[in-house]
């Protein structure tokens, strides 16, 4: 079995999604954690959140940590509850650089059950 990936453009993203990347981009903490399911997870930088107070307290801190742009390059949907977006992001963090990749699992209510960031 393959893992078959269909290339979707960022606007046809589920708006869940799209909230989720409005609200990280503008640093709303409220705003991100609202869209998550109460067991959500995000892996980011080799570590794990778990529940929407610890992801919250990432995301604050993430924001103030480095100052940086991010622009979509593309997205991909893997089955029916799987997307990837790749961003370019540009900022005051080592590199300075970096294209990541942000892959999101769905739950049953249409949540964002877990958030995968990987360059």
């Amino acid at each position: 079995m393959t893992d078959h990936h269909d290339h979707v453009g960022v606007d046809d993203l589920p708006e869940v999604v799209r909230r989720y990347l409005r609200a990280h981009d503008a640093r709303d903490v409220t705003a991100a954690t609202a869209v998550l399911a109460p067991e959500a997870t995000v892996t980011d930088d080799g570590h794990t959140y778990q529940g929407p107070a610890a992801i919250g307290r990432w995301l604050e801190r993430t924001a103030s940590e480095y100052t940086y742009t991010t622009t979509p390059l593309g997205a991909e949907r893997h089955g029916p509850d799987g997307y990837t977006v790749i961003q370019h992001l540009e900022g005051d963090f080592p590199g300075g650089k970096v294209d990541l990749r942000y892959r999101f699992d769905l739950d049953a209510h249409g949540r964002i059950s877990q958030l995968v960031i990987a360059p």
